[in-house]
């Protein structure tokens, strides 16, 4: 036994009623009351941590972060129509915001336009309907293509939607390998969290292929997935388990553009990722932390990587909204403040921060600029970004990054022996251990174990609430609807069945990338319901299998 050991063995005997009971973090790992030097005698620092900008990337993917740049800031906004979203996007770029962020109401996510029949009652609740290439035009007007990043939440559609994005690039005059953002384009999760996909599995993946290759020739500067464990999280998953079915998912995308006899390195750059950031702060740091170093790994020890940049992990992240409290919801700003500090030391590139509204309604101006506010305050007055990886070195933290990582190869081993991802959300395994994870959080927080302050603990017992909801107007949808079925009346109906017919034809050839004629059909106004028509027809719909 050690000196140090010696003393921290006597010291815990000395309080060993005060740590009797047993914590552990939202994994279920084990925190010890005390970390020292002993937790890191395997530690090798340029092994196992390194430089930032080099292999294994643990302390950031690029060299000098922050002290070079700060990260990109977003709010996530859409909603009504796509003019009224253009005035928000607008008001967020006047006060500083950096980049776009787009919310797609559901119609837009399932592939129906705003006069379809099922898209009744919610044509612009929950984000901003794009139905053809004139809601597009509309969404960025008077915002220059060129001079913008622009993050799209769009899964399903996504073949669709991006060619709308660089057909409106064309209008503009853009070159197209000026046109910088990122699609999510992640439909494995929809399968296992969110559930807003359409086709079966194995199309679904050919179109996100598509957007892939198709972006790695041809949009240089444009992510072309952003692989999501954000809403793997919201649905009631642990840290760990975000970490392992994200990059499970990651690495059944590679593979499926492998088959296309594209070099790893060819594409792999702009793989991009998608993470949450919830309330556990050294947890959430050292996911980040983990998730860089184990993606650097399966880059070079199983893809062949060999451009430095395939091996770079870099990610968006949003402070989780399952956090937000209807209850109290002024706490929401000082969650959102943690977490986003948390999303900032664990080395974000680009950064939602959600408003104190959000369990409410969608938020008003005075929320969105008080989170865009956190952001700044942050990134401005806390001298957090004046040294990489501040935190870097902690007992604690170093431990907790290896746990976590430890425990994530363990599941994506068990999910790759399955035969994938695939596979384990065929046979529901991921669901199931999503759903029973969540489970058991919520019977925490109904028994006290844990705390959520306003809603189990220290309770207003005569709240009232007294807040400006944002609300929607009522006479907006007829509004769109009556657009659209302008656009369509103004078409040559013989072109778009013409472009239809070309869709199908591509769409029956699993050989051929869907892109380029996608992009001349939108050109011609063809929709986004009127492809997913067609698509729906060639590929099927998606029914779940499995009983949950």
């Amino acid at each position: 036994m050690t000196d140090i050991e010696k003393k921290v063995d006597e010291w815990l005997k000395r309080n060993e009623t005060t740590f009797q009971k047993k914590v552990e973090n939202s994994s279920r790992i084990e925190i010890k009351p005390l970390y020292t030097p002993e937790d890191l005698t395997d530690f090798k620092y340029l092994e196992d941590s390194g430089i930032p900008g080099s292999y294994p990337y643990l302390r950031g993917v690029y060299p000098t972060m922050y002290r070079g740049r700060i990260w990109t800031m977003r709010q996530y906004s859409g909603y009504q129509t796509a003019a009224k979203t253009n005035e928000r996007y607008k008001y967020l770029l006047e006060r500083g915001q950096t980049g776009l962020s787009v919310a797609f109401d559901l119609p837009t996510q399932m592939g129906y336009d705003s006069t379809h029949p099922l898209a009744k009652g919610e044509v612009g609740r929950t984000g901003v309907p794009i139905s053809s290439l004139k809601d597009m035009e509309d969404l960025f007007k008077g915002i220059p293509l060129d001079k913008v990043s622009t993050s799209m939440t769009i899964n399903s559609p996504t073949a669709i939607i991006l060619a709308m994005y660089i057909a409106l690039g064309d209008k503009q005059g853009v070159p197209r390998e000026k046109l910088r953002g990122t699609v999510q384009n992640d439909i494995l999760k929809e399968y296992l969290a969110r559930n807003t996909y359409i086709f079966p599995p194995e199309p679904s993946m050919r179109l996100v292929a598509d957007v892939i290759e198709y972006c790695s020739k041809n949009l240089p500067n444009f992510n072309t997935i952003s692989i999501s464990g954000y809403h793997i999280r919201e649905a009631g998953a642990t840290a760990v388990q975000e970490l392992a079915f994200t990059l499970a998912n990651a690495i059944a995308y590679v593979k499926t553009v492998l088959k296309r006899n594209l070099d790893f390195d060819s594409f792999a750059r702009r793989l991009s990722f998608f993470f949450c950031t919830h309330n556990d702060f050294f947890e959430e740091i050292a996911k980040f932390r983990a998730a860089r170093r184990m993606w650097a790994k399966i880059a070079r020890e199983q893809f062949g990587a060999k451009n430095p940049k395939s091996m770079m992990l870099r990610f968006h992240t949003q402070t989780i909204g399952s956090t937000l409290t209807a209850q109290q919801p002024d706490n929401n700003t000082v969650r959102v403040a943690i977490q986003t500090l948390a999303a900032v030391l664990g080395g974000a590139q680009s950064l939602h921060s959600s408003s104190r509204d959000e369990a409410l309604c969608l938020p008003t101006e005075e929320s969105v600029t008080l989170s865009l506010r956190t952001q700044q305050i942050i990134a401005h007055e806390t001298g957090v970004v004046n040294t990489i990886d501040p935190l870097g070195g902690s007992y604690y933290l170093e431990t907790l990054t290896s746990k976590l990582e430890e425990e994530a190869f363990k599941i994506i081993e068990e999910i790759e022996e399955m035969g994938g991802a695939i596979k384990a959300i065929e046979n529901g395994f991921i669901q199931k251990k999503i759903q029973y994870n969540s489970y058991l959080l919520q019977k925490s927080i109904e028994e006290g174990k844990t705390v959520v302050v306003g809603v189990n603990k220290y309770v207003e017992e005569d709240e009232e609430l007294c807040y400006q909801v944002l609300q929607g107007d009522p006479t907006v949808e007829k509004e769109q609807i009556v657009m659209h079925e302008n656009v369509l009346k103004n078409r040559n109906i013989d072109e778009v069945q013409a472009h239809l017919e070309k869709i199908r034809k591509v769409a029956e050839n699993p050989n051929e990338n869907i892109m380029p004629v996608l992009i001349e059909a939108v050109k011609h106004y063809v929709t986004t319901g009127e492809i997913c028509k067609v698509l729906r027809e060639v590929f099927g719909e998606y029914k779940p299998k499995v009983s949950i």
